[in-house]
């Protein structure tokens, strides 16, 4: 069973960084697709990036020139560096595998998920 633990949440000024980790346990080499999403309160959960197993990446529109989506496979860790932080980016953050190496952004996709880490950037 995979397990994903996301960390690295909490409150910045619009126009500061952070960085989000995700821990993979459980990890298999089917699993090799990996996303983060993100869900503000009243909304739909979206899809934010994606990337390979060989590093290849996909980001939503919203996110691009803004965030960075990185994994070490050594490590087992994901990582969502996010800068330029704007309100709208306000949300719980997850991170998602799947059990095929996959570029996507659509949550139907991922089977394993992560309890989420909360982002706030005040207005």
């Amino acid at each position: 069973q995979v397990h994903l633990e996301e960390s690295g949440g909490g409150s910045v000024q619009a126009g500061r960084s952070l960085r989000l980790s995700c821990a993979v346990s459980g990890y298999t080499e089917r699993n090799v697709g990996t996303a983060w999403f993100r869900q503000a309160p009243g909304k739909e959960r979206e899809g934010v990036a994606s990337i390979s197993i060989n590093g290849l990446t996909y980001y939503h529109d919203s996110v691009k020139g803004r965030f960075t989506v990185s994994r070490d496979n050594g490590k087992k860790m994901i990582y969502l560096q996010m800068n330029n932080l704007k309100p709208e980016d306000t949300a719980m953050y997850y991170c998602a595998a799947s059990d095929s190496d996959r570029l996507s952004l659509h949550a139907v996709n991922f089977k394993y998920w992560g309890q989420g880490t909360q982002v706030t950037v005040p207005s």
